[in-house]
């Protein structure tokens, strides 16, 4: 390993790597850091991995779809052959229920039409007709077990739901992350692992590179945040949050695996779920079982992390709430009395859209605030911080004279403003993991 390099990101993984990818494309040299033993080890291990377009933003809903062909053809994406093998894209439809919460789904409808992405409007007849083991009665507002009227439906049936077909999933999310790896060292990429950050350098007013917690000082004149939940402590590392008006931090998160009804098994083999009504979202897992996760509402309780290198990793009544909803709309749903899961934390920004940017610090750039719904975003986000990178580098001032990114399947432009730690709370947002 050289102590020199073009530049360094911190964080292996979906998000660092595909940048590390992208950067090496271009003939930069580059160190990946990460603190666990292998890359995709973080959050991305604990990822549902779940492909989908649908956003809460025009913007966001754009850099989505220009991403699904990589996940489609995956190795047309990646250009290099892992000994390790290679991930699996499931391709499956993908269903949102519609509900007063969301608005009927108008402003998803709205950026489909918008970007001319295909759909099929269905009315609750037409659900139950497709899947007969979902009941359509609307349980809305989402309410936890411990609440007397909870199961209780309000008396309306849901009104309806959208459907798509250019979504699935990722059966395994660490090997997706190491296929990148694998990708950006044919490119001369270099990667180390076990290794915590304790320092950003700087010298003359930019970041000269970071210090190593063994001592190691590794000189790089970009440095690149990409750390998921551990971002903003390495944002203050660099001594740039404060400066920053949307900021980041650790949201602690409970997934359940359950066993369907034998019926529903079939059922919802070519579907991924997202039902608003009762603020779950659902997909198959592999072996045939159901992954299910809250879609954040105000019941559920937020937990806040402030060491993310400490927090609880047993599954506890949030999980037992998300399972406990889901059979509202499964009704022959079984709960255990154990239940069984993964806890992994989120990077959240404060209005849950990411930050793509520049900061303070000239050198110094983050890509933070990704958790929970950018997993599959992540090969087009490469491209977008690579360039935004190399603008700013040339002297572009991004934050008076926005990087403009051009999606070509989409034809759209990005204004990379859009994603700046300078923005306002954008209200468009969901303020939850549906983005």
């Amino acid at each position: 390993m050289s102590s020199k390099y073009d530049v360094i990101i911190i964080g292996a993984g979906i998000i660092g790597c595909t940048i590390a990818f992208e950067l090496a494309k271009q003939g930069k040299k580059t160190l990946t850091i990460d603190k666990l033993p292998a890359a995709g080890n973080g959050s991305t291990a604990n990822s549902c991995a779940v492909v989908r377009m649908h956003y809460s933003t025009l913007d966001g809903t754009a850099v989505a779809a220009e991403s699904f062909p990589h996940w489609k053809d995956w190795e047309k994406y990646l250009g290099a052959k892992d000994p390790q093998g290679t991930a699996e894209f499931r391709k499956l439809g993908i269903m949102l229920f519609k509900s007063e919460r969301n608005k009927n789904l108008s402003k998803v409808k709205a950026n489909f039409d918008a970007l001319g992405i295909d759909y099929e409007d269905l009315d609750k007849d037409m659900i139950k007709a497709k899947y007969p083991s979902l009941s359509v009665q609307s349980f809305t507002p989402p309410q936890t077990p411990d609440e007397e009227d909870f199961g209780t439906p309000n008396g309306d049936p849901i009104k309806g739901a959208i459907t798509y077909s250019e979504g699935g999933y990722i059966t395994d999310p660490i090997l997706s992350v190491h296929n990148v790896q694998v990708a950006a060292e044919n490119h001369g990429a270099e990667f180390i692992y076990k290794a915590k950050v304790s320092g950003i350098n700087k010298s003359q007013g930019r970041v000269q590179g970071v210090e190593l917690e063994d001592g190691s000082i590794i000189e790089a004149s970009v440095v690149v945040n990409a750390a998921g939940p551990h971002s903003f402590v390495i944002n203050r590392l660099a001594g740039v949050e404060e400066e920053m008006n949307i900021k980041t931090k650790a949201l602690r998160h409970e997934v359940v695996q359950l066993a369907p009804p034998e019926g529903f098994k079939d059922e919802m083999a070519g579907m991924t779920f997202s039902d608003n009504d009762i603020a779950a979202y659902w997909r198959p897992e592999v072996g045939g079982n159901i992954l299910t996760g809250s879609q954040d509402p105000a019941c559920d309780p937020q937990e806040w992390i402030e060491d993310p290198d400490e927090f609880n990793r047993n599954l506890t009544d949030q999980a037992k709430a998300q399972a406990c909803r889901l059979a509202l709309r499964i009704p022959e749903l079984s709960i255990p009395n154990q239940l069984q899961g993964v806890v992994d934390l989120y990077d959240v920004a404060d209005d849950w859209i990411p930050i793509y940017d520049k900061s303070a610090l000239p050198g110094f750039y983050m890509a933070v605030g990704t958790s929970g719904n950018q997993y599959k975003t992540a090969p087009v986000v490469g491209k977008m911080m690579a360039e935004l990178i190399t603008q700013c580098e040339k002297g572009q001032d991004h934050d008076q004279d926005p990087v403009i990114y051009h999606l070509e399947r989409m034809d759209h432009d990005i204004n990379m403003k859009f994603f700046s730690r300078l923005r306002e709370i954008n209200r468009e947002s969901s303020f939850s993991v549906t983005g």
